[in-house]
């Protein structure tokens, strides 16, 4: 393999994990992040067994499962308690869970994990992409290069895709969402996504994840569906108005907003649907939200990236051409991922929308259309994020998924108060 120097334009999951890889296949990295101080960006997120299986390629299944928290059971339900969702990793198969995440572990888990991360060049914004990829043009018009490959890692809101081609659908979603940490306090459900709708209109969610390196206090990640253009009017009818809404709804989860005092307390969060019909072009290639934004109903997005970083580093590692290297990468990273672009599609409206109809169906049909074989294992392997395609499925590495087993099932023992053997 001829060892490359490689420009990374952004520094999220995507870029991270790229870095990671493609430095420790020798090349010579270079990033750079338009923020003036790099750090994770969103309270917390759900690692699947996919994303789970690239962090353990990635020698880093130790730090996630350290500062993460094992998750079992996805359940949603409407105010009245009547279940509209109820999904169990163990009904694929006994070792699997969910893994939640603060995104500030992770960020730092990666940080640490490669020697540059001192070397960012923060506060440099990439305004062009010249010389099909050789040159890198920010916004002081510096110029920097000449690089052999350039990855755009720039988000779902990314500037530079279009260097690449043009977006066959590239549209934000009217639905945003407001977000935080809460402390876990006695939240009874630890081992659990939980989620109550009212309708499409209103959801709620509450998500353990974990701990972070520098503060061991265990964390609940918040989320409240809002239209976008709702925004400004939640700030304006105050804080306390919007808990007593909270708490009308779910009792339960209000009790856990005693210390939010303030809008800005709670970030808020905008999501795009993006499809490339070419991830690629030249010297320049795109990764993660860059190359498929969506909807995060399904939660694939860090773990999508996580997938995207290991299938370039290994398409460049096969000694082909860059042309055929990024155009293998392409093929095996659509292949998994068109069947999630459908559904994201199909399912936002059913849980952030004023299609009243729609939510109906949802809680009619959905959770028994998850006790059918055939769709429980559909909705099951769509979940771990290992369905390619409507009848694929993408293999899991079977000494993986007895590690994973062991430790994280082992984990779940110990916070329900359970004895584990000694190993």
């Amino acid at each position: 393999m001829t060892r490359k120097r490689i420009a990374i334009v952004g520094y999220g999951t995507a870029g991270q994990a790229t870095a990671v890889l493609l430095s420790r296949d020798g090349h010579h990295v270079e990033v750079f992040e338009r923020v003036a101080t790099p750090g994770p960006v969103g309270a917390g997120f759900l690692l699947q067994p996919t994303g789970l299986q690239a962090l353990w390629r990635m020698g880093l299944l130790d730090g996630v499962l350290k500062h993460g928290a094992v998750v079992e059971r996805l359940f949603g339900d409407v105010p009245c308690g009547r279940a509209v969702m109820d999904m169990r990793y163990a009904t694929l198969d006994a070792r699997l869970a969910g893994l939640g995440m603060q995104r500030g572990a992770l960020f730092s888990i990666l940080a640490d994990a490669w020697d540059g991360h001192a070397a960012v060049q923060a506060d440099t914004a990439i305004a062009d992409v010249l010389d099909d990829g050789r040159t890198l043009l920010d916004q002081r018009g510096s110029r920097h290069g000449p690089f052999d490959l350039v990855v755009l890692a720039d988000g779902a809101a990314s500037s530079l895709r279009g260097v690449v081609a043009r977006p066959s659908l590239d549209a934000p979603y009217p639905w945003g969402a407001l977000w935080c940490l809460l402390p876990r306090a006695h939240w009874p459900h630890m081992h659990e996504l939980r989620q109550r709708y009212v309708a499409a209109r209103k959801m709620i969610g509450l998500l353990p994840v974990g701990t972070c390196p520098g503060d061991d206090q265990r964390k609940l990640s918040f989320f409240w569906s809002l239209p976008v253009a709702s925004f400004e009017r939640w700030q304006a009818d105050g804080v306390e108005t919007w808990k007593q809404e909270v708490a009308a709804l779910w009792p339960e989860a209000a009790a856990l907003l005693s210390g939010i005092e303030s809008p800005m307390h709670l970030a808020r969060a905008r999501y795009r649907d993006t499809v490339m019909r070419d991830w690629h072009r030249g010297r320049v290639v795109l990764v993660g939200d860059a190359a498929h934004a969506m909807s995060p109903q399904l939660g694939q997005g860090v773990n999508m990236a996580l997938l995207d970083a290991l299938a370039l580093a290994d398409a460049l590692r096969g000694g082909a051409a860059l042309a055929d290297a990024l155009a293998h990468y392409q093929r095996e990273r659509r292949r998994h991922l068109r069947i999630y672009h459908v559904w994201s599609r199909w399912l936002t409206p059913m849980f952030q929308s004023d299609r009243e109809l729609v939510a109906r169906l949802r809680d009619v049909a959905l959770l028994p259309a998850g006790k059918l074989p055939v769709g429980r294992a559909h909705m099951l392997r769509v979940l771990s994020g290992t369905q390619r395609g409507l009848f694929g499925q993408v293999a899991l590495d079977p000494r993986f998924v007895d590690e994973l087993g062991a430790r994280v099932h082992g984990m779940a023992r110990v916070s329900h108060g359970q004895s584990v053997p000694d190993a």
